[in-house]
């Protein structure tokens, strides 16, 4: 009979596998899907949610795979919220930066009553 033990085994020995791929250079796509499948096959099985986490914590493709796995549920539920609000916080300091106006002469030419060097 398989256990969750088992399933919780045989995921985290795929995740490994993945990683390997990852890590390991330029994989052949097929061979990267066939093991992103197969992941996520295995993942599925585990129905205790703390082994499930557990291997999700441990290893960020098998986290990534799931994800994508639920994405129609739950979005990017496994994604860092501080990291995406942070991202966020940037690109709206730097949106209001490049919306400021400039000071006369620095970026639009010379200013009012300046020479201009074309002729």
């Amino acid at each position: 009979m398989k256990t969750t033990q088992t399933f919780t085994t045989n995921a985290v020995l795929v995740a490994q596998l993945l990683e390997r791929l990852e890590h390991g250079g330029h994989p052949d796509a097929g061979q990267y899907r066939l093991v992103a499948e197969r992941l996520g096959q295995e993942l599925s099985r585990i129905a205790d949610i703390d082994a499930l986490n557990a291997v999700l914590e441990a290893h960020p493709a098998a986290a990534e795979v799931y994800e994508n796995m639920n994405y129609q549920h739950a979005g990017l539920s496994r994604s860092r919220l501080d990291a995406s609000v942070a991202a966020e916080l940037k690109a709206r300091e730097a949106i209001a930066r490049a919306m400021k106006p400039t000071t006369a002469g620095s970026a639009h030419g010379p200013a009012e009553g300046g020479t201009s060097s074309e002729g």
